[in-house]
């Protein structure tokens, strides 16, 4: 149920993010969608004492921050104003690669059979299909492409640094802090680009959606499933999202899918089945010699 919703809480970000980046600027719409879920998360974590535990971890929270809020929150927003939501999902839909290249980096160490290998090379395919071949963008097209593998890049390293390093830590607590520290890294950015006038109703509810449904909920959801299903298949939800963000994209923006957009959705659904079905992750290698 938890991978469920976070697929579908996840694909419709970019959505959200299309809207928002029409009237404000990409540092902004990070700046306040990081902020409001800090806003909401916080006084819960305090209330419940999640954050005094938390000085120990001081390095990797920081890292997180960085590398699953303020740099992709950024780096999608300002690619969103040069390429569809469509294409932005069907991109990040690489994390779970990107996952496995990094994860013995991390010291982080999954089992990886046959039929999980096998989901992943039917979802990737799936991605390549979705996007289309022969797909071709001007200057600002590929600056908004290299702007989507930034943002997958950093996906990927969030959930290997929670099941490295944080996955003892009440999920809360870690979540208000990690988003306290990006909306402290983005502020700055943010006071330099301010709208000149006020934005509309629909922009202010992108911005809402973004920040209560697809951050702070998002992310309790997604500490949930690194803890018990593993980095790299949690991270399998990459692979369904960009067909709920390419369906928002058809039917409310009038964005071109591609002829291949059906078998698309058959693969990447079919490689998720594959690729999350099997034995719960090995542990990190230095939990286990701390258990030993």
């Amino acid at each position: 149920m938890a991978f469920a919703a976070l697929s579908i809480i996840w694909g419709i970000p970019y959505f959200f993010v299309k809207l928002a980046v029409a009237e404000l600027s990409p540092q902004l719409v990070a700046f306040v969608r990081v902020g409001l879920a800090a806003c909401i998360l916080v006084p819960i974590a305090w209330k419940r004492g999640a954050l005094p535990r938390l000085r120990t971890h001081g390095g990797a929270l920081v890292a997180f921050a960085l590398v699953e809020f303020a740099v992709p929150f950024a780096a999608i927003s300002a690619g969103e104003q040069w390429i569809s939501s469509s294409v932005t999902g069907i991109l990040i839909a690489t994390v779970p690669m990107w996952v496995v290249l990094l994860s013995r980096s991390f010291g982080v160490h999954e089992h990886l059979g046959a039929r999980r290998l096998a989901g992943f090379a039917l979802g990737f395919i799936g991605v390549v299909v979705l996007m289309g071949f022969g797909a071709s963008f001007g200057l600002q097209g590929w600056a908004g492409v290299a702007c989507m593998i930034v943002a997958a890049v950093g996906y990927a390293m969030g959930p290997l640094i929670i099941q490295r390093h944080l996955s003892d830590l009440d999920a809360l607590g870690a979540v208000a802090a990690c988003l306290t520290i990006a909306t402290a890294v983005l502020l700055v950015p943010a006071l330099f680009a301010l709208p000149a006038h006020a934005p509309s109703a629909t922009a202010i509810a992108a911005i809402a959606v973004l920040g209560i449904l697809c951050t702070a909920l998002a992310m309790l959801l997604m500490f949930y499933l690194v803890n018990h299903a593993g980095a790299s298949r949690a991270t399998l939800i990459t692979y369904i999202n960009p067909a709920v963000a390419s369906l928002l994209g058809v039917w409310l923006l009038d964005e071109r899918l591609g002829a291949g957009g059906i078998a698309g959705f058959a693969s990447i659904l079919l490689g998720s089945w594959l690729a999350t079905r099997g034995a719960a992750p090995k542990q990190p290698v230095a939990k286990l010699a701390e258990e030993r």
